[in-house]
């Protein structure tokens, strides 16, 4: 009999419209938007509010379609990233090329709707499938990955304007993932996954360029996934070798793994980390992938005599089947305050799903 757990995966709402697989998730951080992408060409723009439930008190939230981009990609969007202004949108195709998007500001009452989206910018320079974009905490870089085994660093200039910071040639195969620090102040690191089964650290260095710092090996096969913990300390990595391993910055150029969480039987498409609710923890790590099982994991940092923190992790809540007996390609916190215990997936069913996780009334 399985152990009880101290909370539950609750459904808050299923999104359809999509006409083919959903490959990512992602929350605008300034306002209350999701995007979703598909193998269907399309990115869909939710809408979500709070709407309180007079019989119990509590506010559910409610999701209404914004608008269906058709990105006039050639082939599957496979991630969308916003900026931290949450203003402008980037999609990554397998067409190899990148959309930055942006929406119509021409509002004169200041509060009705805005505009269509259009696209201002297509970077190109990839030789083939583009897999995944992030933004810089501080919006001022983009970096994307491919099927070519490149990483590319772009800067953020105004009017859409980007300029190729340089090319990171350092993986010997597809590159998955590309993750960046939350804050780093003086220095952006930037960390890349690949089919190589490594992990790449990089850092721009003012008269070298972006240059590979170091190379985090122990996964045994494909690396999906990268997340960053809130604090910064921490990177957690998903692997098609069925672990999510937790790497510790314990110098300034050295990450060193210190935990290996295990519970998945098939490979671990995705990851996200979350403060979480509570004290003394660092918060709450997702994960899903090709067992279509949500696991979300306590993480805490436990003081040792040493004067370095032990890690911690235990399962918290567990979600079996969440897209039937399809695959679960994306899983993502939501970042906004107050919400940090709200998170969406993406499947191959084609849909869109919101979840919550709420204490176990036991």
């Amino acid at each position: 009999m399985e152990e009880d757990l101290p909370y539950n995966v609750q459904l808050v709402t299923q999104l359809e419209g999509h006409d083919d697989r959903a490959w990512h998730v992602a929350w605008n951080p300034a306002r209350p938007i999701l995007a979703s992408c598909s193998a269907d060409k399309t990115v869909r723009l939710y809408n979500y509010r709070s709407t309180t439930d007079p019989d119990t008190a509590t506010a559910p939230l409610e999701f209404s379609l914004n608008t269906t981009i058709p990105t006039g990609h050639a082939k599957t969007v496979r991630a969308v990233a916003w900026s931290p202004s949450g203003k402008t949108l980037a999609t990554a195709s397998f067409d190899s090329n990148i959309g930055i998007w942006a929406q119509d500001e021409d509002d004169e009452e200041g509060g009705g709707p805005q505009g269509e989206w259009e696209c201002m910018s297509l970077l190109e320079g990839h030789e083939t499938e583009c897999k995944s974009i992030a933004y810089s905490s501080s919006g001022t870089l983009l970096a994307s990955c491919s099927r070519d085994k490149t990483v590319w660093v772009w800067e953020v200039h105004p009017d859409s304007d980007f300029e190729c910071m340089g090319v990171l040639m350092e993986h010997t195969q597809d590159v998955k993932c590309v993750a960046w620090h939350p804050h780093e102040e003086v220095r952006s690191i930037l960390a890349s996954a690949s089919y190589d089964d490594t992990i790449k650290l990089y850092v721009d260095d003012p008269s070298e360029d972006w240059f590979c710092f170091t190379t985090l090996t122990g996964h045994t096969s494909t690396v999906w996934s990268l997340v960053f913990s809130p604090d910064g300390r921490y990177l957690a990595s998903g692997s098609d070798d069925l672990t999510i391993r937790i790497w510790e910055r314990v110098q300034e150029h050295r990450w060193e793994c210190v935990s290996v969480l295990e519970g998945h039987d098939r490979s671990i498409y995705s990851v996200s980390w979350s403060r979480g609710k509570g004290e003394g923890h660092l918060g709450w790590l997702a994960s899903t992938g090709g067992d279509g099982l949500i696991l979300v994991w306590k993480i805490s940092a436990v003081p040792t005599e040493s004067g370095r923190d032990k890690l911690s992790h235990k399962i918290i809540s567990r979600f079996p089947a969440a897209h039937g007996v399809s695959d679960v390609n994306s899983i993502v916190w939501c970042p906004r305050q107050g919400m940090e215990d709200v998170f969406a997936t993406a499947g191959d069913d084609g849909a869109v799903k919101v979840w919550k996780i709420a204490q176990s009334s036991t």
